[in-house]
């Protein structure tokens, strides 16, 4: 009986002591300064809604690492803090709002929705950490898709974790390699660098998996100021092409495929991102089965964890215009935090050294891996056709809007990782 009572003390202290560390913990966690991650990105202005988009991934990313503890820094486990700065989609003011995130001692800065933007970081981020290495600075970048950004114009402290230009134009090129009914293509995309490097990328991909395709028209529209497609389309129409290859996003995908249904425009879009923000409602039945996309993942991508993953955001933010999960700025949130955990540490070299070549299993659902030579992520990527909810394989819709996406085809990590002229210098501490 003493043995009994001895050993139930004993168990009794454990769960006390366990108790008291936790609360412990947490109290310190509560305590202990947050760590900062800045947000710049265009938050006004014709972009304004991919800015707010991007901002919802990445507080859900936030709250997700918050929930957990937060990151497990040398003195203690900290908190994540998102802090929104408006670049209003200009490299100058991007560069402003730079400067304000160093002055207020943030060491990692994200953005996306430019790789003109990202490429003024690079620079500026690179001349920063040369002149001040007390108060280095990691660009994380979630969307930015120009393929120099990770060959040419690599930079050790530049980390990409979407797939570039080529890499997302092969997948596609891929699925259209099939579609035999294809003969003529026109190529539609906005007048900056990335809209270029798309133009440049299907001309490629084309030549190389399907050369009796005709390119029947290459044009290029002002990013952001066009209100109205109506005469792009009539060129698309004239043209007698069979479908059309766009990198258009935000207002300019939307308005673009609005015209389309207006005009009952009867060709296929091929598209980095007809999946999204508004897309699938403008078009409606105009876009079933003549609406393909490429994406990393996407919400019919299938499996109980990836499926748990989107209703988990969705409960967060269940406004059906809210609802436009990508999924690799969350779990790019998440990456960061097990690399700071890695590295015991939130400065920002020790980070980027953690973060190279790691292998992430993206909450089991969906796995990364940063490949360490250019700072490129390797990951799955997914072409999808529209449909409407309900048909086989479109188990969810995009934004409420009563239509989704079913995979095509899926492309493993491994046959998307491309070859990189990335040098890289790697500094000496």
């Amino acid at each position: 009986m003493k043995n009994e009572i001895g050993g139930r003390a004993a168990r009794w202290l454990r769960i006390l002591t366990a108790t008291c560390v936790a609360l412990s913990c947490a109290a310190q966690a509560a305590d202990l300064p947050p760590v900062k991650l800045a947000l710049i990105e265009g938050m006004s202005g014709p972009f304004a809604n991919a800015g707010a988009m991007v901002e919802r991934n990445l507080r859900f990313g936030v709250e997700r690492v918050n929930a957990k503890g937060g990151v497990k820094l040398a003195d203690g486990m900290h908190p994540l803090q998102l802090v929104v700065l408006d670049g209003k989609g200009s490299s100058e003011a991007t560069l402003v709002q730079l400067r304000a995130a160093i002055d207020e001692k943030i060491g990692f800065v994200m953005q996306g929705n430019s790789s003109a933007v990202a490429a003024a970081l690079v620079g500026a981020i690179d001349k920063q950490n040369a002149r001040e290495p007390e108060r280095r600075v990691l660009f994380l970048n979630y969307s930015a898709d120009d393929p120099a950004l990770t060959n040419d114009a690599c930079s050790f402290w530049h980390f990409r974790f979407d797939a570039h230009a080529g890499m997302r134009m092969d997948a596609l090129a891929d699925a259209l390699k099939d579609d035999r009914a294809v003969k003529k293509v026109y190529l539609l995309n906005q007048d900056y660098s990335f809209g270029h490097d798309v133009s440049r990328e299907a001309q490629r991909a084309l030549k190389e998996r399907r050369p009796d395709v005709t390119i029947a028209g290459d044009e290029f529209h002002p990013i952001g100021r066009v209100k109205d497609f109506a005469p792009y389309i009539a060129k698309i129409r004239a043209s007698g092409a069979d479908a059309v290859i766009t990198g258009n996003w935000g207002n300019d995908l939307t308005l673009l495929v609005k015209a389309a249904r207006e005009q009952g425009l009867d060709t296929k879009f091929y598209t980095f991102y007809g999946n999204g923000l508004g897309a699938p409602a403008a078009l409606g039945d105009a876009g079933v089965k003549r609406v393909i996309a490429v994406a990393d993942w996407h919400p019919n991508a299938g499996g109980a964890a990836s499926d748990a993953y989107y209703r988990a955001f969705r409960a967060r933010y269940p406004a059906a215009a809210d609802d436009y999960l990508v999924a690799r700025m969350p779990l790019m949130i998440d990456m960061l935090a097990s690399a700071m955990t890695r590295a015991g540490s939130a400065d920002p070299l020790a980070v980027a050294r953690a973060l190279e070549g790691m292998k992430f299993d993206g909450e089991n659902f969906h796995a990364m891996t940063m490949r360490a030579e250019d700072h490129q992520v390797i990951q799955p990527l997914y072409v999808m056709e529209m449909d409407k909810t309900g048909t086989k394989g479109v188990g969810f819709d995009n934004e409420g809007s009563g239509y989704g996406f079913r995979t095509l085809l899926a492309v493993s990590a491994d046959k998307t990782a491309p070859p990189t002229t990335c040098k890289m210098t790697r500094p000496a501490r």
